[in-house]
């Protein structure tokens, strides 16, 4: 994928989605009891979803010689 407009494209997608996760996770952890594992898991994801967004971005930015 290096199309710059489709790696920008799944970027924001990927960020849509990490902010749906907060919301999601926000409302778990204020159920009682809150569903710990569930909100483990969803965490695990929003950090993978962090770590592609970053290597996306490391994509779009040309590199620099030192």
């Amino acid at each position: 994928m290096r199309d710059p407009e489709a790696l920008k494209r799944r970027i924001a997608e990927l960020q849509n989605e990490h902010r749906g996760l907060d919301t999601t996770i926000a409302g778990l952890a204020e159920a009682i009891p809150p569903d710990e594992m569930q909100i483990r898991r969803l965490k695990k994801r929003k950090l993978q979803i962090k770590d592609t967004i970053v290597l996306l971005q490391m994509q779009l930015t040309p590199d620099v010689p030192a």
